[in-house]
């Protein structure tokens, strides 16, 4: 079981940076393939940013790509997005999601563990 704690959310203006940090339980951390995922009003959840488990590979949304950067600290069991260049369409509730077997994906029902999720609005 893999309990997940998204914080770092809040109110921005476009084109400013903000850093969302997921804490994680449990002792295996790296054996989970990391994400984030995102959900504007209206819209469904839609993929952003994967991770593997040791760190070496990540793939990263169209619409985000050059944007947005997945991280993580094993020892840590955190993970980590940075987003700069913000633009008012990255409004949306931001999850943490954990996928055992360290292999990313961007298929959403292929992940196990899911934050209670962290609000970003940024403002024109």
């Amino acid at each position: 079981q893999v309990q997940l704690v998204e914080s770092g959310g809040g109110l921005v203006q476009a084109g400013d940076s903000l850093r969302l940090s997921c804490a994680a339980s449990g002792r295996t951390f790296s054996l989970y393939a990391m994400a984030w995922f995102r959900q504007a009003p209206g819209k469904e959840r839609e993929f952003v940013v994967a991770i593997n488990g040791n760190g070496g590979s990540t793939y990263t949304a169209d619409s985000v790509k050059g944007r947005f950067t997945i991280s993580r600290d094993n020892a840590k069991k955190t993970v980590a997005l940075q987003m700069n260049s913000l633009k008012p369409e990255d409004t949306a509730v931001y999850y943490c999601a954990a996928r055992f077997g360290g292999v990313h994906t961007t298929i959403i029902d292929a992940y196990d563990f899911w934050g209670q999720g962290t609000q970003v609005t940024v403002s024109s």
